[in-house]
């Protein structure tokens, strides 16, 4: 039933020349009501009492028959249909739909012992800023079964090595091991899993339980709510700790939900348990396995071969190795913040792992190698520029290498000279600079420059006349200032 507005706004909307789907699309109604309505020349309200369909006197009928047992929608159309129902099948159905209780399947509810298991999760949310790039944040997510004890750690991937890392670091945050670990059939835990058939570990985590003595326990296929505990720890941190939550970078989020474990979600009254998680946990703890003296080597390993510009790439970046290992394959050892580089089991490069994205990480040292072997080649070429600039370059040459001066230096200067004065005037600098064993390129430049400015020796002075020599004439010394001075004494 539509009120006198919307039949005034689809009188209107006809008299503009639309039809009843683009009347019905814009008032969001059904396109038949709009079509009913247009063929009528005045607005008709509904009746108190009025039924606005023809399946309300039914509906109570309906509702006692479903409660009574679970009839189907068609069932039910031919009851009522015998009773005088002369509506159609599809009104019955949704209307059916809309009102039939939900069916759950029931689950049985699972007790653990203290120091029995955990379960573990990922959870997925919004993005983050690390450095000038966006990337998914995750977070990793540990409960102890029996006190609810929580651990949580975000991070930017979810690869083999932060799965191991974040577990590392759980089981440290509790100081001890559970006897099993409840995972879901994610890859890095479950390589396979075929129904009547064991599943097949992955080896790394296989590797990781036997080193800390916990039992994989893989969830059944399609069988989550096995893992409900940690399943409810992940819709617990979303909706309490990153509810409104806006980080601005990524290294400030691990901080703030540590200190929402120890404030707020592990000193909580536990709606199942009623009890503190930190003060059941005190029970707990003494039934969790002690840690490994040594922890395991979480790092994952892959093969690599070097490019020509001595670059590893690993995540979208780049990270260098020394140059003399340009075109070699290597092994690379991935760790959540650091990367290790080997070649035949030597630890050759080593780099904080960046989670920005097209960044260029290069050690200085790495280079060094291969610019001193160029700097050696271009060296080479000056001196041998130098030997060809005189026949004595080489006796030149000795005498700079007697005096351990600095050969480069002085070699580069003195060919840099033949540039500017030519290469003979250089040369008989030389030559002059061996007469007077002057071995520098200081001295090479000052003869240069001397024999630039010489000019001709001056000749004799000619006078015109000799007479003129005689023409010269002296005044007498005054000798009253000598004895005026001498009488005041």
């Amino acid at each position: 039933m539509i009120d006198y507005e919307q039949f005034c706004l689809i009188r209107q909307y006809r008299q503009e020349g639309l039809k009843a789907g683009q009347i019905a699309t814009k008032l969001n109604l059904d396109a038949r009501t709009v079509g009913k309505w247009m063929k009528t020349e005045s607005f008709q309200p509904r009746l108190p009492g009025m039924p606005v369909s023809k399946l309300d006197p039914y509906k109570e009928d309906i509702v006692r028959m479903l409660e009574r047992h679970p009839y189907s929608a068609q069932q039910l159309f031919q009851t009522i249909t015998d009773q005088g129902f002369t509506g159609g099948y599809t009104i019955v159905k949704d209307y059916v739909r809309k009102i039939r209780p939900k069916r759950q399947k029931p689950f049985l509810k699972l007790f653990f012992a203290p120091g029995e298991c955990a379960q573990v999760d990922w959870g997925s949310c919004k993005s983050i800023n690390v450095g000038k790039t966006r990337r998914r944040l995750s977070f990793f997510i540990m409960v102890l079964c029996h006190c609810r004890m929580m651990y949580v750690e975000f991070t930017v991937s979810q690869t083999m090595e932060h799965f191991l890392g974040c577990h590392q670091r759980a089981l440290e945050y509790f100081g001890g091991v559970p006897t099993k670990i409840m995972v879901d059939n994610l890859k890095s835990a479950v390589l396979q899993r075929i129904t009547g058939q064991d599943p097949v570990f992955n080896p790394k985590f296989l590797d990781f339980s036997n080193h800390y003595g916990f039992q994989i326990i893989p969830c059944g296929i399609g069988k989550g709510n096995e893992k409900g505990i940690v399943e409810n720890g992940v819709g617990y941190v979303k909706k309490n700790f990153l509810a409104g939550l806006e980080p601005g970078d990524f290294k400030t989020i691990n901080p703030a939900v540590q200190h929402w474990l120890d404030t707020i979600a592990n000193v909580r009254l536990h709606g199942e348990t009623r009890q503190k998680p930190k003060d059941m946990f005190a029970e707990e703890a003494a039934h969790l396995s002690p840690l490994p003296t040594t922890p395991y080597d979480i790092g994952t390993i892959t093969q690599l071969r070097a490019s020509r510009q001595f670059r590893i790439a690993v995540d979208a970046n780049n990270y260098s190795v020394p140059a003399e290992y340009a075109g070699v394959r290597l092994t690379v050892k991935n760790y959540p913040d650091r990367i290790c580089i080997y070649h035949d089991n030597k630890l050759i490069a080593r780099h904080a792992r960046s989670y920005d994205r097209y960044q260029d990480i290069e050690d200085p040292d790495h280079p060094k190698a291969l610019l001193q072997q160029r700097r050696k080649a271009k060296d080479q070429k000056i001196l041998m520029r130098f030997l060809a600039l005189s026949r004595n370059s080489e006796r030149y040459y000795q005498g700079l290498l007697e005096r351990k001066m600095n050969l480069i230096h002085h070699i580069r200067q003195i060919v840099g000279l033949s540039e500017i004065y030519g290469r003979d005037q250089v040369a008989r600098s030389i030559e002059d600079a061996l007469e007077f064993k002057a071995f520098s390129c200081e001295y090479i430049a000052n003869l240069l420059e001397q024999r630039k400015h010489i000019c001709q020796e001056p000749g004799a002075l000619h006078l015109t006349r000799a007479e003129d020599l005689l023409d010269l004439e002296i005044k007498e010394p005054d000798m009253d200032i000598y004895t005026g001075r001498v009488n005041n004494e």
